[in-house]
């Protein structure tokens, strides 16, 4: 958990919104018990990956089953301390692709994301937050793409001009924004 701490106070906020959550987590959630874990009920670690093609003009999302919309992929640490690895793992199993690439070892983004009251294989989960990292990979549109039955129904290249016709989670629209912004930068 230290090298995770470590990572999110390196980390140089994009926006206002991404600074008011670190120090929310600096200063108040850090010092929870089994923020690596669901056993937190309230706020427990996620990992994501934002995949963009060479051009930086599509974004590879999968379609939630819980959602109903489409979004990045990644999930739950579940006791694992290495964030990037949840999020390559996440990314591989989310989309069935094998090759990509990390363009920055540092953190992409960090958010703390408000999560609705759900069910999920017939249990209710109440509403909670995920303490979110994100990783920037790219890979080619080529690749063959599969669906994660239990969790996604779809997996496709979205242009970012179209996102959000794609997205219907409205609340996530401006961080997947941000993130197109951050990513364009990076390019240049």
């Amino acid at each position: 958990m230290k090298e995770i701490i470590e990572e999110i106070q390196a980390y140089k906020p994009f926006t206002q919104q991404e600074a008011n959550d670190q120090k929310l987590f600096l200063e108040q959630i850090q010092f929870q018990k089994n923020l690596l874990t669901r056993e937190n009920s309230d706020y427990h670690f996620s990992s994501s990956a934002w995949v963009v093609n060479p051009t930086y003009d599509k974004v590879l999302m999968v379609y939630h089953n819980i959602y109903q919309s489409y979004s990045w992929t990644g999930g739950h640490a579940d006791g694992c301390n290495n964030l990037l690895l949840v999020a390559q793992k996440e990314l591989e199993e989310e989309t069935g692709i094998k090759k990509y690439q990390l363009i920055t070892d540092d953190l992409f983004a960090f958010d703390i994301l408000p999560v609705q009251a759900h069910f999920k294989n017939g249990q209710f989960v109440k509403a909670h937050h995920h303490i979110n990292t994100t990783y920037l990979f790219m890979a080619q549109e080529d690749q063959p793409l599969q669906i994660k039955a239990d969790e996604n129904s779809g997996v496709k290249w979205i242009n970012v001009a179209n996102l959000d016709q794609e997205v219907a989670e409205k609340e996530m629209q401006v961080y997947y924004h941000k993130m197109i912004q951050k990513a364009r930068l990076l390019k240049k």
